[in-house]
């Protein structure tokens, strides 16, 4: 599954349990120009609307071979985005700028992880 559906969402913010959460993204992408797909995304989101919801992006990284996993289970890229809280994400991914544009993403991958990460202190 490449896109969110309004069941996820509420999920997620019935689960909240208050703070930033922080969004693990591995993404996959199409062979046939999914990378630049992408990059047109993220840099349409990098701006205003991702000021507007307090998103910064804490890590983007190219995958490589993976040292412990199952066959099939390297990725292309991996993403960690912060959120002021749970309830910041929902608005991002509803508002109509976010909307817009959404269908870079999708074209983008062939496959993706999106899992949601609560912060602790260690």
């Amino acid at each position: 599954m490449i896109e969110l559906d309004g069941r996820e969402l509420e999920a997620l913010l019935a689960d909240d349990p208050g703070g930033p959460v922080v969004m693990l993204n591995l993404l996959r992408f199409r062979p046939d120009g999914g990378r630049e797909s992408y990059r047109r995304y993220a840099e349409a989101l990098g701006g205003e609307v991702n000021a507007r919801y307090g998103v910064t992006v804490e890590y983007l990284g190219d995958g490589e071979r993976p040292l412990v996993a199952e066959s099939g289970q390297a990725w292309d890229m991996v993403v960690l985005v912060r959120y002021p809280n749970r309830r910041a994400f929902a608005d991002m991914v509803r508002d109509p700028d976010y909307q817009a544009v959404a269908h870079l993403r999708s074209e983008a991958l062939v496959e993706t992880v999106l899992q949601p990460t609560t912060p602790v202190g260690l």
